[in-house]
């Protein structure tokens, strides 16, 4: 895919004037939101980077059609390995608007609204604390930034090897609104919110096909409040 985007003309062409972009465009002030809060850790926006972080966005997208979940834990691990965290961020942000919101509706708008209903206080406290956290983003430090997104990271996937499960016999009010907040705090910080949802459809024995959606519906909606939470903050701008 690399070789694809630097041999097509047409891509070629179409990249380097977004490079000419954002170089000019970088020199700018971010603006008032964020001033100098936001170091993005380079001068220039290369082909190469652009090149590698769309192989990191094609193999995120292929595991979500696949599996319902992960493009946001791997666009972030990623891209964050090319880019600075906060780009990496804001780079994830539209395409995980847009994938979900066709997750949530493979099954038609109706089958969503139950969904919606159904876990409507994971989705309120989730969203509730993902606005609060996001603009957490430009005053924490970047060490602390990469911590809040590897720790969770480095658990949620042992517990996964492990191959640990929880049981829940039912959905309780309490159980419910403290994994949403925690999804919600992660969410906002890092954009990444799946883990402890999958663990907690998981142990609720949600049947495969509904669990695929409600994923979609959460991560979906959560998705919303994210962009308009980053937009508020300055990390989702003309630049970014």
């Amino acid at each position: 895919m690399c070789l694809q985007v630097q041999h097509n003309i047409f891509s070629f062409t179409c990249v380097r004037l977004y490079e000419n972009y954002a170089r000019s465009s970088l020199r700018l002030s971010i603006g008032p939101s964020i001033p100098q809060a936001m170091d993005f850790g380079f001068s220039i926006f290369s082909l190469t980077d652009l090149a590698l972080c769309l192989c990191v966005a094609f193999g995120a997208g292929l595991i979500k059609g696949v599996v319902g979940f992960g493009m946001p834990m791997i666009m972030i691990s990623g891209l964050s390995s090319i880019i600075s965290p906060e780009l990496a961020l804001a780079g994830l942000l539209l395409p995980t608007l847009m994938s979900n919101g066709l997750q949530a509706l493979r099954q038609g708008w109706r089958e969503a609204w139950k969904s919606t209903l159904k876990f409507r206080r994971y989705l309120i406290a989730g969203g509730i604390t993902l606005l609060l956290s996001a603009q957490l983003v430009n005053v924490i430090s970047l060490n602390a930034l990469l911590l809040i997104i590897g720790i969770p990271l480095v658990f949620f996937s042992s517990v996964q090897l492990l191959g640990w499960r929880a049981e829940l016999a039912r959905q309780t009010p309490r159980m419910e609104t403290g994994i949403g907040v925690l999804a919600g705090f992660l969410g906002g910080l890092s954009g990444i919110w799946g883990p402890p949802t999958v663990m907690y459809l998981t142990a609720l024995n949600t049947e495969k096909t509904e669990q695929v959606r409600v994923q979609g519906v959460i991560y979906g909606l959560g998705a919303v409040a994210l962009v308009g939470a980053h937009m508020a903050s300055g990390l989702l701008s003309a630049q970014t």
